[in-house]
């Protein structure tokens, strides 16, 4: 599933995509990726990309006055096709007047287009309600305790709260977790303030390693078969850890799988 970083590479992939370039023709196939949005108003798309910024998971992407914001669900990605070459489960295309063309794919549908004007983009609900970006907006060990701390629920659930911080998933929360050494089940209000220090520090340090781990034109994220894994613990659920040796377990968080070492990360405060 793309989260931060993942979208964060696609926004930087756009960048690329469309320098020097024009849109001449935005196209929606009808399906839910438009739902409760009018498809006309994306296929009138049209001209240079004047902006393209992103907020967690959520991209903004600016064609001169109109634009549109999009969320890539469970299995959008963004790929770049010659003009004619079919690509399996297109959802929407954007052709340039290089004669390329940049696809939203997403087998799965989950995904979400929704054009608006552009200078209204940050505004709509799905994205002024998102907390704090940690590359946009950074996240240092006093910010995290005052989003995190008052949850209830479990820490790893906690910071998968979107309205707390806006971009963290199963996979990069999790990630963060097993670098900054704290079991996913802690309360948050029973951190430390090193905790919180070395929380902030994992999760910048998650970011910043997938970020550069899967950059690339055409990502294949974890789940797609074939594709490697990349991660210290996500995933790992039976093999060793790759610190101590220790088998990594996995449990279920609010509905999510989650993978830990009970080792590295004792389930008590470390005193």
């Amino acid at each position: 599933m793309p989260e931060l970083p993942e979208v964060e590479i696609a926004r930087r992939c756009l960048v690329r995509w469309f320098d020097g370039r024009s849109l001449v023709r935005a196209v929606g196939t009808p399906s839910r990726v438009f739902r409760g949005a009018e498809r006309a108003r994306f296929e009138a798309l049209a001209g240079p990309l004047t902006s393209a910024e992103r907020k967690g998971k959520y991209l903004m992407l600016g064609f001169g006055e109109q634009g549109l914001v999009m969320h890539l669900g469970m299995t959008g990605k963004l790929v770049k096709r010659p003009q004619g070459q079919a690509e399996p489960y297109s959802r929407a295309r954007f052709e340039l007047d290089s004669g390329e063309v940049v696809h939203f794919r997403d087998p799965r549908m989950f995904g979400h287009i929704e054009p608006a004007p552009t200078k209204t983009l940050p505004t709509l609900k799905a994205v002024a309600k998102l907390g704090r970006d940690p590359l946009v907006e950074g996240l240092d060990a006093r910010a995290l305790a005052e989003l995190v701390g008052p949850s209830r629920q479990a820490l790893k659930v906690a910071l998968m709260d979107q309205e707390r911080i806006a971009g963290l998933g199963n996979i990069h929360a999790a990630e963060a977790l097993f670098r900054a050494g704290l079991h996913p089940a802690r309360a948050p209000g029973s951190l430390s303030s090193a905790e919180w220090k070395r929380l902030a520090q994992g999760i910048r340090a998650a970011l910043d390693f997938a970020l550069v781990e899967q950059d690339s034109d055409e990502i294949r994220y974890v789940e797609e078969p074939g594709s490697d894994n990349p991660f210290l613990v996500y995933g790992r659920a039976g093999t060793p850890c790759r610190k101590c040796k220790t088998t990594v377990k996995s449990m279920t968080q609010g509905g999510r799988t989650t993978h830990y070492c009970p080792k590295c990360q004792p389930k008590g405060a470390k005193r």
